[in-house]
């Protein structure tokens, strides 16, 4: 029996000028922002609080490049702003502007493999399919 809508690989990848450059086997996400307290003079208490920019920081694991990407020269050392596309089965989730924090590598020199990229993004986007 054929499951459908579980996620494969397939449905979550690294995307570069429209391009897929990678596909990436799991990832976790958190989302955090930094939100402000607005103090008043003779209160003991903030009299409101104010909704601070927003930060999405996702570890990947297991990445491959594509082999379209790997003929283009590309390594994940030199991807600069790029988006993480999730396809779930009714919706799909966007990352954008995003830079790479951390590369964890293991195995073979030059195999076109991460073990694991912290990736920081500026914006999310949700769509239903």
């Amino acid at each position: 029996m054929e499951m459908k809508g579980f996620p494969t690989s397939a449905d979550i990848y690294l995307e570069l000028d429209g391009k897929k450059v990678a596909v990436v086997q799991g990832y976790t996400a958190k989302a955090s922002k930094s939100s402000k307290n607005v103090e008043a003079f003779g209160e003991s208490e903030p009299v409101a609080t104010i909704e601070g920019q927003r930060k999405y920081t996702l570890e990947l694991t297991r990445l491959y490049a594509t082999d379209d990407a790997v003929s283009d020269g590309i390594n994940f050392y030199d991807l600069r702003d790029f988006s993480l596309v999730i396809c779930k089965p009714d919706r799909k989730i966007i990352y954008s502007g995003c830079e790479w924090s951390t590369i964890q590598e293991e195995g073979q020199l030059n195999a076109m493999v991460a073990e694991k990229i912290t990736v920081v993004a500026s914006k999310r986007i949700e769509t239903t399919v």
